[in-house]
This record gives structure tokens, sequence and C-alpha cells, in this order.
């Protein structure tokens, strides 16, 4: 299979799997939220893309699996892969640009503002209701996504950059919805569909970008 047949493969996967987001964790549901990332990482390597790429799309995979079994363990192990996704990214991000994340604030100032906003603001309606033992790996979670957020609108402003900003606003819905909202209230589901849309697509969005920079 080539390369865009298999990225193709992964979206039409992470598609299908949307009735499913809502059905409680159970093994087979893990494995459909899995295979999106799987061959979005197969379909980076078979064409070649940076090795950090590679590994970004990998580790969000692990997070997706990790993220998708009850308990706080699989969470924790969820958050720290994916937390290492936004490392290599960051890394990848500032190499390729050549510039560090703050210069974001010169690049794209309202953006970059906005980013810092969010961030903040994650100290008034999310950190205080995670509890004692999540609240500084959560500190450090929004701490590193935005760094990366800022570090990929350091390229010019295209998929990259859009793909990292529906990261944060996925992980905006996920924290939302685990934290603050009843998992009975009917918006749950809903706002899983959107969370799962944003994080696929940005995803996608990082993969090409990346893919189409590094190869000019």
């Amino acid at each position: 299979m080539s390369p865009v047949a298999v990225f193709w493969f992964g979206i039409i996967a992470a598609i299908i799997y949307l009735p499913f987001s809502e059905n409680p964790p159970n093994w087979g549901r893990s494995l459909a939220k899995t295979v999106p990332l799987v061959a979005l990482t197969a379909a980076a390597w078979m064409a070649g893309g940076p090795v950090l790429l590679v590994l970004a799309l990998a580790l969000s995979a692990l997070g997706d699996f990790a993220l998708s079994r009850p308990g706080m363990r699989p969470f924790i192990a969820g958050l720290v892969a994916f937390a290492a996704a936004h490392v290599f990214y960051l890394i990848l991000f500032t190499a390729l640009s050549g510039r560090g994340p703050y210069m974001a604030f010169v690049d794209q100032t309202l953006l970059a503002l906005f980013l810092g906003w969010v961030a903040i603001s994650a100290e008034i309606w999310l950190v205080p209701h995670t509890g004692a033992t999540l609240r500084w790996p959560v500190r450090a979670y929004v701490l590193t996504i935005t760094l990366m957020a800022l570090a990929a609108l350091t390229l010019p402003l295209g998929m990259v950059a859009i793909g990292a900003v529906y990261f944060v606003a996925s992980d905006v819905i996920l924290a939302y919805r685990n934290f603050r909202m009843d998992p009975d209230d009917p918006l749950s589901g809903r706002a899983g569909w959107l969370l799962w849309g944003l994080y696929i697509a940005g995803q996608a969005m990082i993969l090409v970008g990346v893919l189409n920079i590094a190869t000019a």
C-alpha cells in the first residue's frame, strides 16, 4: 500500500470510530480508537517523514489506547504519552522554523496571546477540579502543549499551525468533559464527537504539513 492509501485508511477508521466513542470502555473500543493514529504513524514512516514526526504520532497512538482504558493509571499513562508527543512536536517545529516558540508572539501575535490566555485560564476552570494527584501533571501538560502550539506558529501559517491549534482545542474540550461535565450530561457524547474530529483533523494536518515542508 502507498502512504496515501494508508493515510486515508486512518481517516476512514477515525470516522468509523465516532459512533463507538460513546460506548463504555472495552477492548474493541480501545482497538478501534488506536487504529487511526497507528495508520497515520505508518503513513508518515512510509512517506519518509522526519523521525520526530513518526515518534510523535506513535506516542499519540499509545496515548489514545491508554485514555480509552478505565482507571487513573491508564489516564496518567495517556497524559505522559501525549506530553512526550508534544515534546517531539515542539523539537520538530523548532528545528523546521529555526526559531524558538517565544517568536510566535512576534510572528502570530494574536493567536499566540490567545493560546497564552487559554493556558493561564486553565488555572481557573481546570486545575482546581483535577484533584491533588493530577494537579501538577495537568499543569505540566498544559505548559507542554502550549509550547508545542507556539512552536507551530513560528512556521508559515498553514496546515501545521492550524493542526496544532485544532489539537489544543480538542484537549480543551477533553479536559472540560472529563473534569467539569457530569458523565450523564447529554452533551458529553456530542462533546466526544467534536473533540475526536478536531483531534484527528489536527493530527492529519500536522502530518501533511510537516511532510510538505520537509520535502519542499
